[in-house]
């Protein structure tokens, strides 16, 4: 076991060479983001480099508090793994954040033999034992982002901005733009994809508050997704085909990279979605989210301001945070449909009235 230190000698530390460990996932590592500029804040010499898993690292391309990218290859080779470890000796680093809390990140963070390595309470599968520092108030019941700013609490610099500032370029801006150029506003974006076959609210269900919005409210909608939710999207595509015929209607899914992806959500009016990565991404670039949450905890998992409106199920078993349903017959799955589409409906006119105000105000 490492040697112990206190939150004092963390404060008091000087590191020129500092390394965050979060490799995934999206939503994760967006609200690891801003941790970066308090990072540089307080240790304005140091270098800052993160490791991050191969497929996000995109993301983090160009951000102003960021001097080195370490990619990490989720399925690499042995030999894959023994030149990252030799990586992360080599830094030299001297302090060093996991913030995942796995067997491999610990062991990442054990390969840099950083005098200063901390970690949260959420550690589990013995990655704890590579930290000298636990971080206190960062379990599994402190929500997501809070979890992550106990970094900056314990640096004394909790009370700066949270934004996580993700860097996309003018053309990309431009790139969205002249994509839905055709398409009249507002723009809804709308992600019903997720991994998660527990978190994955109906299609029907997307269908039907995107057409109420499409009637009520004129809006023309982009359907997100990864390659993987495909289906998905064209399901909802061919829904609002028949529902809302003269809608304008654009399926992304499959097309776009993490900084296209990005720019459309921040040229989206709203984002209508499953607890996902691009629900974090949408409010990390400033728009507004109806979330649906079926076997998480939107208090926990949930992006944090008052801009966004989240539903959650209200069943005994929620939040159960299990990938596959344990339990069996009429109750297996339950929680998609405890979520109703009033509900929801509901909240996106919440939503809808609450930017109103906002824009009035403006």
């Amino acid at each position: 076991m490492s040697k112990r230190i206190s939150t004092e000698d963390l404060r008091c530390a000087d590191a020129r060479r500092i390394c965050v460990i979060k490799p995934s996932a999206l939503g994760d590592v967006v609200q690891t983001l801003p941790l970066l500029p308090v990072l540089k804040e307080r240790f304005p010499r140091a270098s800052i480099s993160w490791v991050v898993n191969s497929n996000l690292a995109e993301l983090l391309t160009g951000h102003a508090h960021l001097d080195e990218i370490i990619r990490y290859r989720r399925h690499g080779s042995w030999s894959d793994w023994r030149t990252l470890l030799r990586r992360l000796r080599r830094r030299k680093f001297d302090l060093v954040f996991d913030l995942q809390g796995l067997f491999r990140t610990g062991l990442m963070t054990w390969a840099t033999r950083a005098r200063l390595r901390v970690g949260l309470e959420t550690a589990r599968e013995g990655a704890g034992w590579a930290c000298q520092l636990t971080l206190p108030d960062s379990g599994r019941l402190v929500p997501a982002h809070l979890r992550y700013w106990r970094v900056a609490e314990e640096l004394g610099l909790g009370d700066r901005c949270r934004e996580p500032r993700i860097p996309f370029t003018d053309a990309q801006r431009e790139w969205a733009e002249l994509r839905f150029k055709r398409l009249r506003r507002p723009l809804l974006a709308v992600h019903p994809g997720t991994r998660w076959i527990t978190k994955r609210w109906p299609i029907e269900n997307f269908a039907v508050i995107v057409s109420k919005a499409v009637r009520y409210f004129g809006f023309s909608v982009a359907i997100l997704g990864s390659r993987d939710e495909l289906p998905q999207a064209k399901q909802l595509e061919h829904l609002l085909r028949r529902f809302v015929p003269a809608a304008g209607v654009e399926t992304l899914a499959g097309e776009t990279n993490l900084k296209q992806l990005a720019s459309v959500l921040n040229l989206a009016n709203v984002l209508l979605t499953n607890d996902s990565g691009p629900m974090h991404l949408a409010a990390g670039v400033g728009t507004p989210v109806v979330g649906v949450f079926t076997c998480t905890d939107s208090d926990r998992s949930g992006p944090p301001g008052d801009r966004h409106e989240l539903v959650a199920s209200d069943l005994a078993c929620a939040p159960c945070y299990q990938k596959r349903c344990r339990l069996r017959g009429s109750q297996k799955m339950a929680c998609l449909d405890d979520v109703s589409t009033d509900r929801v409906w509901r909240a996106f006119v919440r939503l809808m009235d609450k930017q109103k105000r906002l824009d009035r105000a403006a």
